[in-house]
């Protein structure tokens, strides 16, 4: 079964082997191995948010992961603000994100069962009673564009054949990303969720630590 700690513990072995190029996220330690990797064999995101220049810790990079975990799924840490999109040869390509605000975190098992392209939002009931004067006006739904706060992609999560309503998305500020900022979704820069999005198949696993 994987968990938080197993998944920490072998980071942490990695790093312990080579340190040159080790970054701390959190409790999560893993090398950052660009050596490793063909650099024309998997092209990352830029460093850029438009004009917003992406803090180094939560630019996209090459890092190892725990032995075994299936390419294709993705795994959330929290604590970080890191998302792992795992690739073959116990690698993963590592995201920032914006989490849930205390006591809006999700944590559990799904999977991707939709995906869609500059995506239409309503916040949710639970939203709208929560804070009336900022969500109430978008009670009828938001359709998507550069203005809607999924931004330019976002992936649903499904546990059976029900939607969870905790989706991947981009963001329309930049700035929430390495944050506890949002309603219980997990933000991405618009470049890097366009990326992940061209990566990530229907029904690949979906997991979030707590």
């Amino acid at each position: 079964m994987l968990t938080r700690r197993s998944f920490i513990a072998s980071s942490a072995t990695m790093l312990a082997a080579s340190t040159a190029h080790a970054q701390t996220a959190g409790a999560l330690q893993v090398t950052v191995a660009p050596d490793a990797v063909d650099p024309s064999a998997i092209q990352l995101p830029p460093n850029f948010e438009g004009n917003y220049q992406i803090p180094e810790h939560l630019q996209a990079r090459i890092v190892p992961v725990q032995a075994g975990l299936t390419p294709n799924d993705i795994h959330i840490m929290p604590q970080s603000y890191h998302l792992y999109f795992i690739l073959p040869d116990d690698r993963a390509i590592r995201y920032g994100v914006a989490v849930g605000r205390e006591g809006l975190g999700w944590s559990g098992a799904a999977r991707i069962g939709r995906k869609v392209e500059w995506p239409s939002w309503r916040p949710t009931d639970d939203m709208i009673e929560r804070d009336p004067t900022h969500y109430a006006q978008y009670a009828d739904g938001m359709p998507g564009g550069p203005t809607n706060p999924l931004g330019a992609r976002a992936m649903y999560f499904y546990q059976g054949e029900r939607d969870t309503a905790i989706r991947v998305h981009g963001t329309t500020s930049p700035r929430s990303i390495g944050r506890s900022a949002s309603s219980g979704c997990f933000r991405m820069y618009n470049s890097h969720v366009t990326d992940l999005y061209a990566r990530v198949p229907l029904g690949a696993g979906a997991f979030a630590y707590s």
